[in-house]
C-alpha cells in the first residue's frame, strides 16, 4: 500500500457487501483471513531484528498490527452481512467461546488495536509490542495445526 492511498472507510465497506452474493462474502473473509496469517507469520519473522533495536521492524510490526485489526473488524462485517440476511456463517466455528472465521481465531484484542501501553509518540512500547507479540504466537501455536500458506 501506497504512503497515500487510506484503506476503504467502514461505512463504505459495509455498504459494499449489501450488492454481493453470500459466496463471495465468504470467499472475501477467506481472502482476508490469509492476509492476516502472512502478516503475523511476518511480525514473527521480524520478532529477532526487532528485539535487536531495529527500529524500521518495529515500525512494521506496529503497522501490521493496525492492519490486523483493521481486517479483524472486516471479517466481523462480512459476517453480520450473512447472518442480516438470514443465512448461516458457514465457515465460522464456535468452540469454547473463540469465533473462528477459516480456521482463523478472532480475538477480542484483534479486532481493538491500540489498548495498553504507549510510548509518548503514541505508539506502543518496545516492552507492549513485545508482549502482544508473544501472546499471540502462543496462541497461534496452540491453537492451530499444520502449515499455512
Amino acid at each position: 500500500m501506497s504512503s497515500d492511498a487510506l484503506p476503504i472507510d467502514p461505512t463504505a465497506f459495509a455498504q459494499a457487501l449489501e450488492s454481493l452474493p453470500p459466496e463471495t462474502l465468504h470467499l472475501k473473509a477467506a481472502e482476508i483471513a490469509n492476509s492476516i496469517n502472512h502478516l503475523k507469520s511476518s511480525n514473527e519473522q521480524m520478532l529477532p531484528f526487532a528485539d535487536e533495536g531495529d527500529q524500521d521492524c518495529k515500525d512494521a510490526m506496529f503497522e501490521n498490527l493496525v492492519v490486523i485489526g483493521r481486517m479483524n473488524e472486516r471479517i466481523r462485517m462480512l459476517r453480520e452481512e450473512v447472518e442480516k440476511r438470514g443465512l448461516r456463517w458457514a465457515d465460522a466455528e464456535v468452540e469454547d467461546s473463540e469465533r473462528r472465521v477459516n480456521g482463523h481465531v478472532l480475538e477480542e484484542g484483534d479486532a481493538v488495536v491500540g489498548t495498553g501501553q504507549r510510548a509518548q509518540s503514541g505508539r506502543l512500547t518496545d516492552e507492549e509490542l513485545r508482549r502482544r507479540l508473544a501472546e499471540q504466537m502462543a496462541q497461534d501455536g496452540e491453537d492451530e495445526e499444520g502449515v499455512h500458506l
